[in-house]
């Protein structure tokens, strides 16, 4: 049985990742520090004997007993409102924990893959985004903690490749959604469906003219096994290209939910992205992968999730469980 650590397992991409290599019949050592992964994400797998738990930061040394064959680096705040509250940690969890899951990787001869994002596009002038593009990113703005540190994972990886030899794959996410999104985490999908749940108005930054592209997380973990089991060590995007407004998107999610809220418009936040799509020409050549569930589809399961989900989850605020501890390392 192959053995693979999946770093922040408890997370959104990460528990559906743990689920997926379950099935496929790995052994899974998920490891989460719960900063902003949530045990109720893995809880229906701790019953497993091929599943294991870690608690532990990344960014500190990293030992796991045993044999491993693959590492996922997928620990990482995700999302605006969590990367602002807490940026040097989401700048050591992209430098600090890279280098240890490398080390670790170089002494159990593993193959890494890296969750890189779309934010290392930054605001692209370039329009849709292939892996060629260098990007368009301000270092000190308020998003630069993330970007930058995703930037930094991807120079890394690539020079243990170099330098050292080691196997790795790089995977540059573009907007991903479905079950187990955390309803309060900032990011557009979840909040407009927190809102509508709520009977709020639903509230999009500027004209909501900015475009995004959303992919459904079964058709990204699909992308992500299929680079894993490549021998392709350079970035490739792993989104869906079908790209969308947030004000037609404010508008289908409104449909969707049949509630009869207004879209209201806020401040543009700074360093906000106007346009985001990726081209996903080397996922189809190299991986013979494309997105197979619509956005209709997707937001269906995804609605559902969210409806299923108790009050007190509706109703609470972003809940950084140790965040005021971190800022001050």
């Amino acid at each position: 049985m192959k053995r693979v650590l999946i770093t922040g397992g408890a997370g959104f991409l990460g528990s559906h990742l743990c689920d997926r290599f379950i099935k496929e019949g790995y052994h899974v050592i998920a490891m989460d520090n719960l900063i902003t992964g949530d045990l109720k994400n893995i809880e229906h797998l701790f019953k497993l004997p091929n599943f294991e738990f870690y608690h532990h930061d990344v960014s500190k040394f990293i030992h796991v007993p045993g044999e491993l064959d693959y590492i996922l680096h997928f620990a990482s705040p995700a999302s605006p409102i969590d990367y602002l509250k807490i940026p040097i940690q989401t700048l050591k969890v992209g430098s600090l924990g890279i280098h240890n899951c490398l080390g670790l990787a170089r002494v159990k001869n593993a193959r890494v893959l890296i969750a890189s994002t779309s934010e290392v596009y930054g605001d692209p002038t370039v329009h849709p985004q292939t892996e060629e593009y260098w990007g368009n990113v301000n270092p000190v703005g308020p998003r630069g903690v993330y970007d930058e540190a995703k930037r930094f994972q991807e120079a890394m990886t690539m020079a243990y490749h170099t330098y050292h030899g080691l196997e790795t794959r790089i995977v540059r996410i573009f907007n991903t959604y479905g079950p187990r999104m955390r309803l309060n985490d900032g990011r557009v999908l979840p909040a407009f469906i927190g809102q509508a749940l709520r009977g709020e108005d639903l509230t999009m930054f500027g004209d909501g003219s900015q475009t995004r592209s959303f992919c459904f997380v079964d058709d990204l973990v699909e992308g992500i096994y299929r680079l894993l089991l490549s021998d392709y060590p350079y970035p490739v995007n792993i989104g869906n290209p079908d790209e969308i407004t947030i004000k037609e998107f404010g508008e289908e999610i409104i449909k969707l939910t049949g509630t009869n809220q207004k879209l209201i418009s806020l401040p543009l936040p700074k360093d906000d992205p106007k346009q985001r799509q990726p081209n996903i020409t080397k996922a189809k050549d190299l991986l013979g992968w494309e997105p197979k569930v619509n956005r209709a589809e997707g937001l269906k399961i995804t609605y559902e999730y969210f409806k299923s989900l108790p009050n007190d989850e509706l109703y609470k605020m972003a809940d950084h469980r140790g965040f005021e501890d971190y800022e001050r390392k």
